[in-house]
């Protein structure tokens, strides 16, 4: 069988393209419309509004149908960059984000079920690579759509190019190799699988809370509260997106380490990572911090998933655990702005090492998980 990876890694890294030139777009899409932060944020709230039904509706519409559904999902994504470029209003902007937060979250379903079906299908470990590419396309898009507003190019343009590199993205998927007809059936097992979404799930969307924080809060924590300056506190997402696509490509050059002793790591080094960076008296044992959080926890979550689809060839238990681990991504931004409201943002973001210890329980308890 062909190699399935890089069409898959294609994929993943265009979506992380759009996402990075788009946090670096943020700035010029304000001033361009005229409104203030608090209208951004609201219109930003449309993003996860659009993406948790999606989601659900897309692991049942790409079950069997994986590849097929993961080219529609990448092409429609395109399709909703494209409308962003073109918004004149906050309203719009709104409603342009509702639809790529709809497609993101249908891509994000579709990805991890093709990747799954792919990995039973060729025998091949392909969770980790795969979602490496994300955060490296991140990293690279975001100073080169930094680079290219200093030449003069619009938001509109930026988009553009971003949709481009998304749909030449959905066009690799006919490469991807892929059996036909729909997978075998998970047995009887229903409840089980169920008890297992939700665990795993929960279980995901702690690690993600935290990288949504390190993501929106890390660079106000240098900047402002230990005086880093603008070039420096820059470095501490990219630190954490580096950290995090080492540890995956770490992992998956290692033999197949255990559940257990993925979460023990995980929750010890991440938790103990943010902690570290929150607390430290300085902005480079801050950026150490950080590092030491992606490295421990980027492995975590392509694990979870590729467990997932070895335990339920159908497709139903990823598709449910992709849904149920986005609200970590949901409730991070108002759990650090209150723990921020109380505690003040350093020890907010130490707080979260709170979220690592759940890994920790689950290494050391008897019981393993549900099957």
């Amino acid at each position: 069988m062909r190699n399935p990876v890089l069409p898959l890694v294609a994929v993943c890294a265009a979506w992380g393209v759009f996402w990075g030139s788009w946090s670096a777009l943020l700035p010029a899409v304000k001033e361009q419309l005229g409104t203030s932060a608090a209208g951004l944020g609201l219109a930003l709230a449309a993003t996860p509004v659009g993406a948790i039904p999606a989601m659900a509706l897309a692991g049942r519409l790409a079950r069997g149908r994986e590849r097929g559904a993961l080219m529609l999902c990448t092409a429609l994504f395109a399709l909703s960059v494209l409308a962003v470029g073109r918004v004149a209003t906050p309203a719009q902007l709104a409603l342009a984000l509702l639809a790529v937060g709809a497609t993101s979250g249908a891509l994000d379903v579709a990805l991890n079920m093709a990747t799954g079906r792919a990995e039973r299908e060729s025998g091949r470990r392909l969770f980790q690579p795969v979602h490496a590419a994300f955060p490296v396309a991140v990293i690279a898009a975001a100073p080169a759509t930094g680079l290219a507003r200093d030449l003069g190019a619009g938001t509109a343009a930026v988009l553009v190019t971003a949709a481009v590199i998304v749909l030449g993205a959905a066009a690799t998927v006919l490469a991807l190799p892929m059996g036909r007809g729909l997978p075998p059936a998970g047995g009887d097992g229903h409840r089980r699988r169920w008890t297992a979404a939700i665990v795993l799930g929960l279980l995901a969307a702690g690690v993600l809370a935290v990288e949504n924080a390190v993501e929106q809060w890390s660079v106000l924590l240098l900047e402002t509260h230990q005086g880093a300056s603008p070039l420096l506190a820059s470095a501490a997402p990219a630190a954490y997106m580096a950290a995090l696509t080492a540890g995956r490509l770490v992992v998956h050059a290692l033999p197949r380490l255990s559940d257990r002793t993925l979460y023990l790591v995980a929750g010890a080094g991440g938790g103990g990572g943010i902690a570290l960076a929150g607390l430290a008296g300085t902005p480079l044992l801050s950026l150490a911090g950080f590092a030491l959080t992606g490295l421990a926890l980027g492995p975590v979550v392509p694990a979870m998933l590729s467990r997932a689809a070895a335990a339920d060839p159908t497709g139903a238990l990823v598709s449910a655990l992709s849904a149920i681990s986005y609200t970590g991504f949901v409730v991070s931004p108002l759990l650090v702005a209150v723990l921020a409201a109380w505690l003040g943002l350093p020890a907010a973001l130490a707080a979260l090492g709170l979220l690592a210890v759940p890994l920790v329980v689950t290494a050391v308890s008897r019981r393993a998980l549900p099957e």
